[in-house]
């Protein structure tokens, strides 16, 4: 099933009508390369600065082509959510911006950033539980209880269908790639991407990149190890969840090439390079995929390289802890 939009129409996951529903209401972020970087691996990588979307992250994408996808009698009910913070996020603009009420639940650890920026978009923001998989069973009690209408983090058609227009653009912006490295939690974004991709351009791979210390997606593609896990807990919090989508695994498991796992410093190390050597700060989730490319590019074959940088709403108050994790990564040599 190569033929263009075969997958599209079996997944009910439309990535060209999001990439219309969102010509006017996302920024067509830049593909970056670095110079250092690419000594380093002896390869060419553009990394997709997703960390310069409005709201920080390509999280708007999804959430606002669900939004605006809502009937008039959906919207009127309000909006419900459960986030790690980037969600929250692109719900809450989504939401004003279509001027429905909305509310997000959030683990009670979220970094105040993101709880400040949600609640300055107008959502009112109800802090629940140690990680994702519990503030959306608050979400989700809300939405029973007060029928409100649910816009998942991942696990949605037209959220998926817009995280995938993020690799639209790249492949717009440089024809060329041949492997393209996306970061997963639930696996909205790849799921997206992957779908983009395998429908127009199947001869570009695609690799999932997960936190080893929340690697639900990676077991269960892999065929190892606990497919729910029973805590979660890693500096990539916007990627830190228990189990793989219902919807987006099957998504994941026909059209990924292949995933791996980067751990607790390889990811600090990524943020402390973009940092110092990029000047530009990146959250954990943001930082696996270049972590992927900065400590595994032995085990990486393509050339041309994509690397989605997928937000930026760092905790600042841990920056002193990513550089004491980057000191241990002994995966990588100093850079220089």
């Amino acid at each position: 099933m190569n033929d263009v939009g075969n997958y599209q129409e079996k997944y009910n996951v439309h990535v060209v009508k999001a990439m219309e529903n969102l010509l006017e209401a996302v920024h067509r972020t830049p593909l970056q390369q670095s110079t250092t970087l690419n000594d380093y691996t002896n390869k060419d990588v553009f990394m997709k600065m997703e960390n310069l979307q409005r709201t920080g992250s390509f999280k708007l994408r999804g959430a606002y082509n669900k939004v605006a996808s809502l009937t008039d009698i959906e919207a009127a009910r309000g909006i419900v959510a459960a986030s790690a913070g980037n969600h929250a996020q692109g719900v809450a603009l989504s939401a004003r911006e279509r001027g429905i009420k909305a509310k997000i639940y959030m683990p009670v650890h979220t970094p105040t950033s993101k709880i400040d920026a949600t609640r300055s978009y107008g959502a009112e923001v109800v802090l629940e539980g140690e990680s994702y998989n519990e503030a959306f069973s608050g979400a989700d009690r809300e939405r029973v209880e007060k029928g409100a209408t649910f816009v998942h983090a991942f696990d949605d058609p037209e959220v998926m269908a817009g995280q995938g227009t993020v690799a639209l653009e790249m492949m717009q912006q440089c024809p060329d790639l041949d492997t393209i490295l996306v970061p997963v939690g639930g696996g909205g974004l790849l799921a997206g991407m992957a779908m983009a991709i395998k429908s127009f351009f199947p001869h570009v791979k695609i690799i999932g990149v997960q936190a080893s210390e929340a690697s639900a997606t990676w077991n269960r593609f892999k065929g190892t190890g606990p497919l729910v896990l029973q805590s979660v807990k890693s500096i990539a919090d916007g990627i830190s969840v228990k189990e793989a989508g219902k919807l987006t695994f099957p998504i994941i498991e026909e059209l990924v090439d292949d995933m791996l796992t980067v751990s607790e410093e390889e990811i600090a190390a990524a943020i402390v390079f973009m940092l110092e050597r990029h000047k530009t700060l990146v959250e954990g989730a943001g930082a696996a995929s270049v972590a992927a490319v900065l400590c595994k590019s032995n085990r990486l074959e393509g050339k041309r390289m994509g690397v989605v940088v997928s937000g930026g709403n760092a905790d600042l108050a841990k920056i002193s802890l990513y550089k004491q994790l980057s000191q241990r990564a002994k995966t990588i040599r100093r850079i220089s």
